[in-house]
């Protein structure tokens, strides 16, 4: 029997098969799981390091990034306060550049994942869609919920808004991204005017080049539709296999 947990182990980080000692779990599970949820706490409370960051971005290309904040003074505060999460504290900083689509990068419920795969994700959202649209320089949003990213697409004046923000970390994966599409951007705009591509986390979840190939689809069908949300739907599977 333990051969066949460690060959289902092998295809998922869920915790399955751990075993018994007694009444209890294995030493080494409890700690496994210990470790786990440490690094979840982390994931949330380390505040991003903006400059590090910001430096990373200016390589990719797009322009130097601005950084922003929201009204959340600090992680205690953007923990406990959803609702300044999601207002900016000052965005004079910002210009209008009337571009097709415009790239937030939100710490979110954890810097650390936007630390380790914003570049990577931002570089690869660059190859595709750097040919068909014109792109703003992206934005560095700490002390930020996704909402954050409509007042600033809005400010800038951008077509399509990409939000990719630090997703909620698990006790399997705490350095996770997602990427929240808006179209036509304003304050107000609700969840169900969004689309999320989520679990972005080489090479243990999605690929940036995957992702990168989705949010292009999405894009596409948005400025067809003319609204983003429910009413729009991933075809990027369709269209590869098209081609």
């Amino acid at each position: 029997m333990s051969e066949l947990w460690d060959a289902l182990r092998l295809r998922t980080a869920a915790r399955i098969g751990l075993g018994r000692t007694g009444d209890s779990l294995p030493t080494t599970r409890v700690l496994e799981f210990a470790a786990a949820h440490a690094a979840a706490r982390d994931a949330v409370h380390q505040p991003l390091d903006a400059d590090a960051l910001a430096s990373e971005v200016d390589r990719v290309g797009l322009g130097t990034p601005v950084v922003v904040t929201s009204q959340a003074g600090d992680r205690s505060e953007y923990l406990r306060r959803p609702d300044l999460g999601r207002a900016p504290a000052d965005l004079s900083g910002l210009c209008e550049v009337d571009a097709d689509v415009g790239f937030v990068l939100a710490d979110g419920l954890s810097p650390i994942a936007l630390s380790e795969h914003a570049s990577g994700l931002l570089t690869a959202l660059r190859d595709v869609l750097d040919h068909k649209y014109s792109l703003a320089p992206p934005v560095i949003a700490t002390q930020a919920r996704v909402a954050l990213g409509d007042h600033i697409g809005a400010a800038q004046k951008v077509g399509t808004l990409i939000v990719i923000i630090g997703e909620r970390p698990g006790l399997s994966v705490a350095d996770s991204v997602g990427i929240y599409l808006t179209h036509l951007p304003r304050p107000g705009r609700a969840d169900s005017e969004r689309n999320c591509i989520s679990n972005i986390h080489p090479p243990g979840g999605l690929g940036y080049a995957d992702a990168a190939r989705v949010c292009a689809a999405l894009i596409e069908g948005a400025r067809q539709l003319g609204r983003s949300g429910v009413d729009l739907k991933d075809n990027s599977r369709a269209i590869t296999e098209g081609d």
